[in-house]
């Protein structure tokens, strides 16, 4: 029993009396269908027990136990999830490995800088006898041994650009500043009554047009009527764009006293009015997404630090410098720092030289080494916020630790999956359980154990339908990732050529791509691939998407989009945030349930409408958890805890609602069947049918139709906003670009999503994915591949053609994998 962790009775959600055993210290792959339990068993059922365990023998009462009868063989346990909790712009790479902590200490100790009034370059090294320090403010002041000028020593805080010593103070250390496009604001061919100014429309831009005037004419320097912009003089200009209270009129007239009414000519101005209404609103408005463009700082160039702390180096180089290098380079950067010190510098550094390397070799490993230190967090897929958390994991040297990981090859080239799985082998070699949520084949291959959860999804899966090695699960019948293996996919020989027109992307240059050119068949099914950070994002996301926005960042043109009615864009980002919104009112099912219920004979004899079998309004619903069915209490330090209600019992109406049934179902009973269990009650109601069919379709039949939509993973909001696009039967040409829909997908569910998309083109649309999954990958009409390498190294096409010619290209890595 010491090396097994046994869990028997586990029924959470939609686990059936579940009884396994778990190897422990070994590397243990969960697999199974989308919706079968997988999550369920590793992190609602034994992650939790292992903390409330910990947590209760630590003295921390009333933690809920999951519904479970016995674990037994628990240890600590450590979960890796998919969720970037961090939405701060100032937060990167560095700071949340404190990698960028470790390199300012060293810039502290060594860095170079020179004397503002001699130039003389100041060594680190100095004589405690320069330093002085300020009775009441001990700043630490050193002196030029050229020409003794006095100065603030620099410390690690001057490095920071989250500080006031070291950030720009222009750019306040974001290394970027908001502007307006002007050439978007103002036409100059036009006169101000024709629309020189795109912001003044109908009765708004006529009274607009009558209030400039007047303060032109106030100043004495007025225009006829239809005159161009391109003709006014600048004191015009300056009165227009900057308004009558502004230094730049008051630079004209400094002998005139600006208006102090609007009869007068008080005239705010037009860029001062878009700056005003964007501050005001936090850059939330239609203005600022039409008008307003991030740009480099002026100042610092995008730098982040001030003028003095960006200047400082160690061995040739500046900390701006080397956080936009690859963390590949700033490893090589630091052990040739290690190698030329003299030995008092290395033993005040030592530790920070040290820390560095291990992060960097261990970030290395996970397959990011194309990041920078200074990539923002926020701009980071989930695959790759976890592995860099997984690497932190390994600077400890814990043991005896249950590891539970959430698919963490998510958004990795099956180049790099190798390189994790060494990660993984290398915690188990601790004497560490490492249990991993998985569909990556490969993975499953490296796996010590396999445990497969099925047959389906929802009520159909909760059960353990095979154990053992991968290749043990071949000859298991009832195995579905068994089935799986058993029947080889053979390679689509036959390709869409389109319509013989193309969408073309010129001169891309945005983040790494090298003035990129590529054209995407129109009407087709196309792949875009390569290693992770080769470009696919900033290609399809930043470029492609962006192709009509009238601000153009990052590339010259992009054309083609004419052939297309719109452009839907369907990427990992939550549906919602809202805990109300849930699968059946996302996709309007709600609405065709409700007007089912009221339709009841009971509910006409109670008066009840359609509105009363609403969650979300007052009438129907329970007032007490407010249409929720539970009630949130706060836990001071830890997570709020939700609660049943105790009025409803978490049923979310009133009893009145509850007693009108369909099919002997009442409308909270639906809300929290599965899609799949709904289908036959609504056999007969075909406008629910329909949308039931096609959630089904598209592997979504485990969902409970009351699922919140914040609880659904990327690639499960992904497929529920391809299935509304379906469901809207119109005519239109639609260009789809979709960010790896197969995440979280098991290969047999991503041939369900396969036909999804083939029925898409089919009906006249083009599909872009940017994806990993050779299985997908090999299925499409075109394949653009990019690389060579991730970073720096990538941001190029390297392959194009069907999948059949990029699989005897030679410089495709993807190639390779198909």
């Amino acid at each position: 029993m010491e090396n097994v962790i046994l869990i028997q009775g586990a029924r959470e959600h939609n686990l059936q009396q579940v009884t396994v055993t778990i190897p422990k210290n070994k590397l243990v792959v969960l697999t199974g269908p989308s919706g079968s339990g997988k999550s369920t068993l590793a992190m609602d059922t034994l992650f939790k027990e292992c903390q409330r365990q910990y947590l209760e023998s630590m003295g921390m009462q009333g933690i809920d136990k999951p519904k479970v009868d016995t674990i037994r063989g628990l240890s600590p346990a450590i979960s890796v999830n998919q969720h970037v909790t961090n939405r701060n712009p100032r937060s990167s790479v560095g700071t949340v490995t404190d990698m960028y902590t470790s390199l300012r200490m060293i810039f502290e100790k060594l860095g170079h800088r020179h004397c503002p009034n001699c130039h003389w370059e100041i060594k680190p090294t100095y004589n405690t006898s320069d330093i002085d320090r300020e009775a009441n403010r001990f700043t630490e002041y050193i002196h030029c041994p050229h020409c003794h000028y006095r100065m603030e020593k620099l410390t690690r805080t001057h490095f920071s650009y989250n500080t006031a010593e070291g950030a720009c103070p222009t750019c306040k250390g974001l290394g970027s500043v908001i502007s307006i496009h002007t050439p978007s604001v103002f036409h100059a061919d036009l006169s101000i009554e024709n629309g020189a100014v795109d912001l003044w429309k109908g009765r708004y831009g006529d009274y607009q047009v009558a209030v400039v005037k007047t303060a032109l004419e106030y100043y004495g320097v007025p225009i006829g009527d239809d005159l161009p912009l391109h003709a006014y003089r600048p004191e015009q200009i300056s009165i227009l764009y900057y308004g009558t209270d502004s230094d730049e009129v008051k630079e004209h007239f400094a002998n005139i006293n600006p208006p102090k009414t609007v009869a007068e000519g008080k005239f705010e101005g037009v860029l001062t009015g878009m700056w005003r209404r964007y501050s005001e609103k936090s850059g939330q408005s239609a203005e600022g997404d039409a008008y307003f463009y991030s740009e480099t700082c002026p100042d610092c160039e995008g730098e982040r630090l001030n003028s003095i702390s960006r200047e400082v180096t160690v061995r040739g180089k500046t900390i701006p410098k080397l956080v936009n290098r690859s963390l590949e380079e700033m490893l090589l950067w630091i052990e040739e720092v290690e190698k030329q010190l003299e030995e008092n510098s290395y033993l005040l550094t030592e530790m920070f030289i040290q820390d560095l390397k291990t992060k960097l070799k261990r970030i290395i490993k996970m397959g990011l080494g194309y990041l920078t230190l200074d990539r923002q967090v926020i701009t980071l897929s989930g695959g790759e916020m976890q592995r860099l958390r997984l690497s932190s994991l390994l600077d400890s040297s814990l043991t005896g630790v249950l590891y539970v990981m959430d698919e963490p090859t998510m958004g990795l080239h099956p180049k790099d999956t190798m390189g994790l799985v060494s990660v993984m082998k290398e915690l188990r070699d601790l004497n560490n359980t490492v249990l991993v949520i998985e569909h990556d084949v490969d993975v499953m291959r490296e796996a010590d154990y396999l445990i497969d959860m099925g047959p389906g999804a929802g009520k159909l899966g909760g059960k353990v339908v095979g154990q053992g090695t991968l290749s043990e699960l071949v000859d298991q019948e009832n195995s579905v990732t068994g089935s799986y293996l058993r029947e080889e996919e053979k390679m689509v020989e036959e390709y869409r050529s389109g319509i013989g027109e193309v969408v073309t992307v010129t001169g891309a240059t945005l983040h790494n791509l090298k003035s990129l050119t590529v054209s995407f068949p129109i009407g087709c099914l196309i792949a875009v691939t390569g290693v992770s950070g080769s470009g696919k994002s900033s290609l399809v996301f930043g470029v492609l998407s962006k192709g009509q926005e009238k601000i153009r960042q990052g590339f010259s043109e992009v054309s083609g989009l004419d052939h297309f009615d719109e452009i839907v864009t369907v990427g990992q980002s939550p549906l919602s945030r809202m805990k109300r919104s849930n699968v059946a009112t996302y996709t309007d099912l709600f609405t065709s349930i409700r007007n089912v219920f009221a339709k009841q004979p009971i509910a006409k004899e109670k008066g009840l409408t359609a509105k009363h079998f609403s969650f979300n309004t007052t009438g129907g619903r329970c007032e007490n958890c407010q249409g929720l069915g539970y009630v949130t209490t706060n836990m001071l330090f830890f997570p709020d805890l939700e609660v049943t209600c105790p009025v409803c019992r978490g049923k979310r109406f009133k009893e009145d609602v509850l007693s009108v049934t369909y099919d002997g179902y009442n409308v909270n009973d639906i809300l929290e069947c599965s899609i799949q269990e709904a289908l036959p009650i609504f056999a007969k109601e075909m406008k629910v049918k329909k949308v039931l069919d096609l959630l089904v379709d598209i592997g979504l039949g485990y969902l409970k139709l009351g699922q919140s939509l914040t609880t659904l993973s990327g690639g499960e909001g992904q497929r529920l906003k391809l299935s509304k696009e379906l469901l809207e039967t119109t005519k239109k040409k639609t260009l789809y670009l979709l960010d790896e829909p197969t995440t979280g997908l098991h290969p047999v569910d991503v041939r369900q999503l396969l036909n999804i998309l083939h029925r898409l083109v089919d009906a006249g649309n083009t599909v872009i994915v940017v994806e990993h999954n050779s299985e997908l990958i090999k299925s499409v009409d075109w394949i653009v591949d990019m690389g060579p390498e991730g970073g720096e190294k990538g941001g190029q096409v390297i392959a194009e053609g069907t999948p059949r010619e990029i699989k005897v290209n030679k410089k495709s890595i993807t190639g390779r994998y198909l």
